[in-house]
């Protein structure tokens, strides 16, 4: 339910030790060029100045909440999204940029698209004190990003924007089993209730550093997106649905080098089944299963390429196991040539440190 007089946008954000980098993100929100929003930010037992950080912006849009021990992200996700008001909801992270329009372009694509439960954008990256734009994902469509969620997350966070009467019918805004892949195991349960798209245009900057969880937690996230994937195809693949679902995530979304025939054999089964369930089952149109193939070989190859640079794979081996409908080559042959040099180089220093053992 919301409250009479209640704004039209809730950021919700959890905060620990981020004083290094709270102030500017707080300060991209409170730009914002929509300005019927609150920001909820729950600072979970930082042992650093981010409440006295947070204490200096005198703006009544802003609600602090202070946790008296630490209970990780999710929980204090969980106390923000309590208190939220707002018809939408808003994620972000303590150390993200929010472009100026980022509120207002997707308020207005939400309330101009109703069978839409969610919206992401695309996003620049900050690294060094440098922003590029994000590799990836350029052109996209509601189906293509349903497709992509079927093999893993191909959304940030901070950049989603949320129906908040979806999201609390689900009963639990994020899942604490799920951690360090709360957000994806949240759009697998609000998928279900309507389609969930991306603004390809850039309304955040997202920001790597050493401290980010994605670059401390690796690990964590795989297995705890591993379990959200196996979950979703349980009924596809049975037992083996966390086998495919490792498969899948850590190979073709990651793009980490498989390192035999047989692991790619089996990648390519999971793929292949995946793939021809949502064709048969969403029926898309040509413009979106073009989409869908350029995707799909994107990621193959971005795999196939580390596996053979890695020494595991020969170029003649991942080119022979290319799925039907892919580009059976090398996208690009200046890469291809460097990758076999480079991986014929590995191949042979592992077998001498192999054979040192």
């Amino acid at each position: 339910m919301i409250t009479p007089g209640a704004p039209a946008i809730s950021v919700v954000m959890a905060a620990y030790n981020g004083a290094a980098l709270i102030g500017p993100t707080i300060a991209s929100v409170l730009a914002q060029s929509c300005a019927d929003f609150e920001l909820i930010v729950v600072d979970d037992a930082s042992t650093d100045d981010t409440v006295q950080r947070l204490g200096a912006f005198a703006d009544p849009r802003l609600m602090v909440i202070t946790s008296a021990e630490n209970g990780g992200p999710v929980v204090a996700r969980n106390l923000a999204f309590a208190r939220a008001r707002g018809r939408l909801i808003a994620g972000l992270d303590q150390d993200d940029l929010c472009h100026p329009d980022r509120f207002a372009v997707q308020m207005a694509y939400l309330d101009a698209h109703p069978a839409c439960v969610a919206v992401a954008s695309a996003v620049d990256v900050i690294e060094g004190g440098v922003v590029r734009p994000a590799r990836g994902l350029m052109q996209t469509s509601p189906v293509l990003i349903d497709w992509r969620l079927q093999l893993g997350n191909p959304l940030v966070w901070s950049s989603v924007m949320m129906r908040g009467d979806a999201v609390r019918r689900l009963g639990v805004f994020e899942r604490t089993d799920r951690r360090y892949a709360e957000d994806f195991d949240l759009y697998q349960r609000l998928a279900p209730m309507g389609r969930i798209d991306r603004i390809d245009r850039p309304l955040l900057t997202y920001r790597i550093h050493p401290g980010g969880a994605s670059q401390r937690y690796t690990r964590m996230m795989e297995q705890s997106a591993a379990a959200v994937l196996a979950e979703a195809h349980a009924a596809l693949f049975g037992d083996r649905a966390a086998e495919a679902a490792r498969l899948a995530l850590v190979h073709f979304t990651a793009g980490t080098p498989v390192p035999d025939q047989a692991t790619l054999d089996a990648l390519n089964g999971v793929l292949a089944t995946v793939h021809d369930h949502f064709l048969a089952t969403r029926q898309p149109g040509a413009a979106d299963r073009a989409l869908i193939a350029r995707e799909y070989a994107r990621l193959w190859w971005q795999m196939a390429d580390a596996s053979v640079r890695s020494g595991t794979l020969s170029l003649d081996a991942v080119a022979r196991a290319c799925p039907p409908g892919l580009r059976p080559r090398h996208p690009s042959r200046a890469r291809a040539a460097s990758s076999v040099l480079i991986g014929r180089a590995r191949a042979i220093r592992n077998v001498w440190q192999r054979l040192a053992q």
